[in-house]
């Protein structure tokens, strides 16, 4: 079984924990001025800006997820599962 380089892991960690803020930090375009007719465009917008929220809302999860794996990589147990208490496969 491989073990887990924790300064690779720091790394792998820290580089998508900034990809995540950069994601955050983006600005969701609000929908413009609507005319009357464009009933189309305006659901396209809608959809557009109800996308971008639910994809910001998944970012700022993910950066939970991160955050709590590198407060674990900084306690020593990383790699362990927070539920049964096991060893995980570093495959995974």
């Amino acid at each position: 079984m491989a073990t887990i380089d924790p300064a690779q892991m720091r790394s792998t960690l820290e580089a998508e924990r900034k990809r995540l803020l950069a994601e955050l930090g983006e600005a969701i375009q609000a929908p413009g001025q609507m005319t009357y007719g464009s009933q189309a465009a305006a659901a396209s917008q809608v959809f557009e800006q109800q996308r971008d929220l639910a994809l910001r809302d998944r970012a700022a999860q993910q950066l939970e997820l991160v955050d709590s794996a590198l407060a674990r990589l900084a306690d020593g147990s990383f790699g362990t599962c927070v539920r049964c208490g096991e060893a995980i496969a570093p495959e995974r």
